[in-house]
């Protein structure tokens, strides 16, 4: 077997890396590089993966960081499949669609400049004719079901608990006379997280390709956020102010809405408007509805006792451009829950503009902040914060809850790592990391057991 890491080798986003099994060639994901504009702009544009090389390609789950790059490999000609989980599948229809809006949006931003400067214009890495072709290569399949790709290779899916049709990937197969199984993480979910059920434990790793986004922090206990919630929610309703919330529109965005939910119900927090102010995230709300098979029990009891999770008495979810920009106009206390997560595009930004010189205002950190990026400045406090090209300073309260990341910190994946058989691993490779995480947790893992420990560069090959 060889491994051959393209992306999310050496930092976060990315994710690419290619398996070989008796000459075949399966790639593990194909996502955007995200963080600084420029530089990521210049990697996505950069493809380094030949698709007519690629026999077949394993999908983790639909965050952009993963998936996002689908559309450029068949745009350059990739023809085979794409396997992923069915709720995965439903998400990419519209998460690529997304992309290709986004992307034409910006090229022609970006355009308006360099056609002013005598210089060449940009296309966009791919359209959204191009998007729908992409989709046509998705072949869903069922978790626990396994499915062969080639003779002597099967794969099968086990829920991560991480997103919406997130999954752990197993590959088993058998070269030179040997039976082996490779385990792709791509993300690790966490236990006991509202709506989605805890991840699948895999036995009998021979060969492990682990993210490491959190392999350095350990998250605070996840009992604490709907207090830390309610908390911030009555505290707007006093000082009248918004509560922004940079979301996810897949996963964050679902479970901020359920926990409010919850509070309401309880009766915890006040009847106030709750804006979900993105049109993607309103669609995979959608689809998070329809996949009541990968909901634990906690959520599908909350719907026998007839509550509707994703819905409450003033909720609201914006339906167009004008209705959003209307929110600018409303006085607090409200809350608006708005993309990108990271706040590098979407209708975020225009609610940060507006919003975060007002000291009666809270901006509340949910989930992981690459570097470089928007988010990671505001998340950092910085006095000074640069949006659409006009500094604005930063006056807005900012608060952070780190319980709720979808991604397992680094005592929940040691702990899930132990459950697998730790010791059994031969090989180990920490990728989807910062480098400060990547070198602590390569090292947990040595000392959990794991008997080789690697931290892949880009283009890094490895015969094993």
């Amino acid at each position: 077997m060889k491994l051959t890491f393209h992306g999310a080798a050496g930092e976060v986003t990315g994710s690419a890396h290619i398996v070989t099994i008796n000459g075949k060639n399966i790639l593990l994901d194909c996502g955007l590089f995200q963080g600084k504009r420029k530089e990521a702009f210049e990697k996505n544009r950069n493809f380094l993966i030949n698709p007519d090389t690629i026999d077949c390609m394993l999908l983790s789950h639909a965050h952009m960081d993963h998936s996002g790059n689908i559309p450029t490999l068949v745009k350059k000609g990739y023809n085979g499949k794409v396997y992923c989980t069915d709720a995965t599948a439903d998400l990419c229809q519209i998460m690529f669609r997304d992309s290709a809006h986004i992307q034409s949006r910006d090229i022609e931003y970006v355009n308006k400049k360099r056609l002013k400067q005598g210089q060449n214009p940009f296309e966009p890495l791919y359209t959204i004719e191009d998007a729908d072709a992409a989709c046509q290569h998705i072949e869903p399949r069922s978790y626990s079901k396994p499915f062969k790709i080639f003779d002597n290779v099967e794969v099968t899916f086990h829920d991560a608990g991480h997103i919406l049709g997130s999954a752990f990937t197993e590959i088993n197969f058998k070269e030179n006379g040997q039976t082996k199984k490779l385990m792709f993480t791509g993300d690790i979910g966490r236990r006991d997280i509202p709506i989605l059920k805890d991840p699948v434990v895999i036995k009998d790793i021979d060969y492990l390709i682990t993210e490491s986004t959190y392999g350095d922090r350990k998250h605070p206990p996840a009992e604490d956020v709907k207090g830390k919630l309610c908390e911030l929610v009555n505290e707007i309703c006093k000082t009248g102010g918004k509560l922004i919330i940079p979301a996810f529109s897949i996963g964050r965005t679902q479970l901020i809405v359920y926990m409010l939910n919850k509070l309401h119900t309880e009766g915890k927090i006040s009847n106030l408007p709750v804006y979900v102010d993105s049109p993607l995230s309103s669609a995979a709300t959608e689809i998070y509805s329809k996949h009541r098979e990968c909901w634990d029990t906690k959520a599908i009891d909350f719907l026998i006792h007839g509550e509707k999770p994703f819905s409450f008495s003033g909720l609201h979810y914006t339906e167009n451009v004008d209705e959003s920009k209307s929110l600018n106009d409303i006085s607090g206390p409200m809350i608006i829950i708005s993309a990108s997560g990271m706040c590098e595009a979407g209708r975020i930004l225009h609610h940060l503009k507006n919003n975060l010189t007002d000291p009666k205002n809270i901006i509340l950190v949910v989930g992981y902040m690459a570097q470089n990026t928007l988010g990671r400045k505001i998340a950092e406090q910085q006095k000074e914060i640069k949006i659409f090209g006009t500094v604005w300073p930063l006056n807005a309260k900012v608060e952070e809850i780190a319980a709720l990341s979808a991604h397992a910190d680094e005592f929940e994946m040691l702990d899930y790592f132990n459950q697998c058989g730790a010791s059994h691993i031969e090989h180990v490779f920490c990728v989807h990391g910062e480098e400060d995480a990547l070198q602590f947790f390569s090292g947990v893992l040595t000392d959990a057991g794991m008997k080789n420990a690697h931290i892949p560069a880009p283009g890094e090959v490895f015969e094993l």
